[in-house]
């Protein structure tokens, strides 16, 4: 290990084989940091925070602070983290609430970039990319593959799925479905075509939900009269299915959001 004389570790912390902490770090006693990761200078990692292998931390970043929830009451909360991860300057990673399940998960190969904030209890996926100054509230969900362009505000219980793009300064306050882009105040942009193409989907499959979206968001037809229409096709693509099920979900939450209707206050 290269642990800088200027770091402070607490004896009972936990750092596995060729972990580098740089100067004025402060590692608190229930860390779990696993083996290769790098904390170059002035990191914070407090509460019970796990940590998988090969996570690289930049400067100032703080990660296992309490939550900012009035409802925590200094509860035994935590935060999990993958592998693989890079967090830039400034990124704040939030423990879970008692309320909430406890718990706060990143999952492995993501990028949070400069000043992002991962709220209490938010369930994030793998191989995310979360730009500058992003803000999730609490209890988000995020899936895999998601983008999140600079300045992206995302409400509370609101759930992202997989392989959707927000694009800069996006307010969202309602379920993303997957595959999507979204703009402004939850307004869909369309296929995140350019995504699915990097991340190795069929043509077929990207006709497919190109169709779906036609037929959902650029038709005069009511849009739950499409979304009928979608489910009732036999042998439905299974990214179309996919997402008409989310869509479903989605209109049985509050406000648009699923995990909304299963709020315990």
């Amino acid at each position: 290990m290269k642990i800088s004389p200027h770091a402070i570790i607490d004896p009972k912390a936990e750092l596995g084989t060729d972990v580098e902490v740089g100067p004025f770090c402060v590692i608190g006693p229930e860390v779990v940091i696993g083996p290769g990761c790098r904390l170059l200078n002035n990191v914070t990692v407090m509460g019970q925070t796990r940590m998988g292998v090969n996570n690289v931390i930049y400067p100032n970043a703080v990660i296992g602070a309490p939550p900012q929830d009035r409802k925590h009451k200094g509860g035994s909360t935590r935060v999990e983290i993958g592998e693989g991860n890079l967090f830039r300057e400034s990124v704040t990673i939030h423990a879970g609430t008692e309320k909430g399940g406890g718990i706060t998960r990143v999952g492995s190969n993501n990028m949070l970039m400069v000043s992002a904030h991962v709220g209490h209890d938010v369930q994030m996926g793998s191989n995310c990319t979360i730009a500058n100054n992003t803000m999730l509230a609490g209890h988000v969900v995020v899936g895999d593959y998601v983008v999140m362009m600079g300045g992206v505000g995302v409400h509370h219980f609101v759930t992202i799925g997989d392989y959707a793009c927000l694009f800069a300064y996006a307010k969202i306050r309602r379920d993303v479905p997957p595959y999507l882009k979204i703009d402004g105040a939850d307004e869909v942009r369309g296929l995140n075509k350019v995504g699915l193409e990097r991340a190795g989907f069929a043509a077929e499959d990207i006709e497919a939900l190109e169709e779906a979206c036609r037929k959902l968001y650029y038709r005069d037809k009511p849009f739950s009269e499409a979304l009928d229409e979608l489910e009732a096709v036999d042998g439905a693509n299974r990214h179309v299915k996919r997402m008409v099920d989310f869509l479903r979900q989605r209109n049985l939450g509050r406000f648009g959001r699923y995990q909304e209707s299963h709020r315990k206050g």
